[in-house]
């Protein structure tokens, strides 16, 4: 029966920093930061601090991105072009469609589409936060076989929010420069017209530099807890992250194809 591999004694544990400190280098030397929080007690500001402030980013970003007309109306076009599709497939006539892009404009004004975004960043700033955090738990306990507490994992799943909040500044500026709503620093900024129904579009919208630089700090932070190598928790981290995408990509599509029998 294959044993937990033994994490390596690190000998003193590091000299404590401050909160402000720990948010701040986990940019520069995330490293650090985790060999820090791996000898001590869970630290709620840890997972805390980091999730407020990505929710105020993604609130932010929601109110700067939805006081762009543009933007505004690009989301009304793709929802004409959806009950185009509807009456093009038989589905809707054209009155009834008229209808629903009547309701569907009142219900998604810009002050609407506002206050949807900022209830969007706070239940999804906390809702990844602690998923993130199981996924990187079962990892460090069911395949590097060690002995991680699920808090240790929400501690690192926490601190590396911190670039998930730079993420949606440099999305969010992006967009606004762009005029682009899909704008990210992905091979999809070169695409001009996003089409969600394009397995290739969604392959391209994954491919985002940010997104990178948050999982492989995320596999810099299981590695330090767990005494595994980069390599291994890099593998493992990428892995999963690539079928979670895969699985809700597939699903997507799924549901489009299904909706538009």
């Amino acid at each position: 029966m294959e044993t937990a591999p033994p994490i390596p004694d690190a000998g003193p544990a590091p000299a404590s920093t401050s909160l402000w400190s720990r948010l701040m280098n986990v940019f520069a030397a995330p490293g650090e930061v985790f060999e820090e929080i791996k000898s001590r007690a869970p630290a709620t500001g840890n997972w805390l601090a980091p999730a407020l402030i990505l929710m105020v980013a993604g609130m932010i970003s929601s109110i700067v991105i939805l006081s762009q007309p543009d933007i505004v109306q690009q989301i009304h076009e793709q929802q004409q072009k959806a009950f185009d599709k509807q009456v093009s497939a038989g589905k809707m006539t054209q009155a009834q469609a008229d209808q629903a892009a009547a309701v569907a404009e009142k219900i998604s004004g810009p002050a609407a589409l506002k206050i949807y975004g900022c209830v969007g960043a706070v239940i999804s700033s906390f809702a990844s936060l602690f998923w993130t955090a199981l996924w990187l738990w079962l990892i460090a306990r069911f395949y590097l076989k060690a002995p991680v507490g699920y808090l240790k994992a929400v501690e690192v799943a926490g601190l590396t929010a911190m670039i998930m909040a730079l993420a949606a500044i440099v999305k969010t500026l992006l967009i606004v420069v762009t005029g682009n709503l899909q704008a990210a620093l992905s091979p999809l900024l070169f695409v001009k017209h996003f089409d969600p129904h394009n397995p290739l579009h969604n392959f391209l919208a994954l491919l985002d530099v940010m997104t990178f630089w948050v999982l492989a700090v995320r596999s810099i932070g299981l590695a330090k807890l767990t005494g595994a190598t980069f390599g291994k928790t890099a593998t493992a981290v990428f892995g999963v992250w690539l079928v979670i995408s895969g699985l809700m990509i597939g699903f997507g599509l799924a549901m489009q194809a299904i909706f538009a029998k």
